[in-house]
């Protein structure tokens, strides 16, 4: 199926959920606030107004937030987050979804050393609920999550395989670190 041609809405609707880099979160609610207003359902004017948070909603969003490593946050604003616990936040807000499939768009970037391994740590646990794919620039992490690893070069496929494959390939090497092209000798 083509997706190009639907709503952003609509590509939701199909179970697939996307993060992109920068955390997008609503910073003036909690962190529980943030996991409530993302969970599936009616979004409507009526339904929105009246609605009274279940305790199977209290519970789901429970488990989000053990799940993502905020379960002590509940009540903090977000906006009073750690950079990469926003980045965990806005994870959990797309699982409060149900998604099948996960796009990421580099959730590494601006972390600690520390934040990068748990946000490593985080999204190999969705693999079994999830497909995941991941756009990220940053190898350590890639060598952590990675099963298989397809490198793009101007839109197309470049090279797919496993990271050491990736990094060994030749095409790979030259496109990305470039090569020191010797002058040619003149006869």
């Amino acid at each position: 199926m083509d997706l190009t041609a639907l709503n952003e809405y609509q590509i939701n609707r199909l179970g697939v959920g996307r993060k992109f880099q920068t955390p997008s979160v609503y910073t003036d609610h909690t962190v529980f606030e943030n996991i409530l207003l993302s969970l599936e359902g009616s979004r409507g004017v009526f339904a929105t107004l009246f609605a009274r948070t279940t305790p199977a909603q209290c519970e789901r969003i429970r488990e989000i937030l053990e799940t993502v490593g905020l379960a002590d946050k509940t009540g903090w604003k977000a906006g009073a987050l750690a950079h990469g616990q926003k980045q965990w936040l806005e994870i959990g807000m797309l699982l409060a979804q149900r998604p099948r499939l996960l796009l990421v768009d580099e959730p590494a970037a601006g972390m600690t050393d520390e934040e990068t391994a748990k946000t490593g740590e985080l999204l190999i646990s969705l693999a079994g609920e999830h497909s995941i794919i991941v756009i990220e620039h940053d190898m350590a992490f890639v060598r952590q999550i990675a099963r298989k690893v397809t490198v793009l070069h101007q839109g197309s496929a470049l090279y797919e395989g496993t990271v050491d494959e990736v990094q060994n390939d030749e095409r790979v090497i030259e496109v990305y670190l470039g090569r020191k092209h010797e002058p040619k000798k003149h006869l």
